[in-house]
């Protein structure tokens, strides 16, 4: 009896599941660069040289894919600001995350988070880092980071932008950090391609795109020219993959420099 019963109870709680998995609502989407892609500029390593110099550092600012086009680091999330999307609260997931001074390089470049997680810094490098986090909302921080230490950051309150991430020591590493009262948000990946999971559907939903090396506003998307006020656009959300297509990016919204 007691295996019956175990086994009708875990059959009821696939059953009953189900329905939120069919429904899950996910968008998908893939950024490309309408130029001609270049190769990342070596940075020029100042500090640290003999350790930080052998790593052959390059410009992680506008990363695009030499194969297929595709810019990575597109960073696109449902806007709740003035004039955007009202969403009902979603729990903190209490997330723990790690962006580590790894050869001179922050890793990874962008943190993508949800008020109530944590930002555990690390230096997994043999020399000293600082991290400077120039938030708006949480608190500034600015600290040393010894070699083989850690400093851990909590991130309570939602921010109004991607906050930077600098290292005062070495200025050419910087990093960002996302920090949104939801979990709407992803970025592209080396094929420019993201996808945004778990989404409410049935809504039309304001999303912002964020890129470090300038405004996406003036886009082409699977051919049709569309302009996206204030980096924003506007998606009707449906249950299951909402494919947007390739959104071409102009030559002249993206600056390697």
């Amino acid at each position: 009896m007691k295996i019956c019963t175990s086994r009708f109870l875990g059959l009821f709680i696939l059953v009953a599941a189900l329905p939120s998995l069919l429904d899950a609502a996910d968008l998908k989407m893939r950024f490309e660069y309408a130029g001609v892609p270049k190769d990342p500029a070596l940075l020029q390593v100042n500090k640290d040289v003999e350790y930080c110099g052998k790593h052959m550092l390059k410009n992680e600012r506008l990363l695009v894919n030499p194969d297929n086009k595709g810019v990575k680091d597109v960073v696109v999330y449902v806007y709740t600001g003035r004039g955007g999307s009202k969403l009902d609260d979603v729990p903190a997931a209490n997330t723990k995350h790690v962006l580590a001074n790894d050869k001179c390089r922050f890793e990874p470049h962008i943190v993508l988070a949800q008020t109530g997680d944590t930002l555990e810094i690390t230096n997994p490098d043999p020399v000293g880092h600082n991290a400077n986090l120039n938030f708006f909302k949480n608190a500034a921080q600015n600290f040393l980071i010894p070699a083989g230490g850690s400093k851990t950051v909590d991130l309570k309150e939602e921010e109004p932008a991607p906050i930077p991430v600098d290292c005062n020591i070495h200025p050419w590493m910087r990093a960002y950090v996302v920090v949104l009262e939801h979990p709407f948000v992803a970025k592209s990946d080396e094929n420019g391609e993201l996808v945004i999971k778990g989404l409410p559907e049935g809504e039309e939903l304001t999303f912002r795109v964020y890129h470090e090396a300038g405004r996406i506003d003036e886009v082409t998307v699977n051919g049709k020219v569309e302009t996206w006020s204030r980096s924003r656009f506007d998606q009707e959300i449906k249950a299951g993959e909402n494919d947007m297509g390739t959104v071409v990016i102009p030559v002249g919204a993206l600056s390697y420099d």
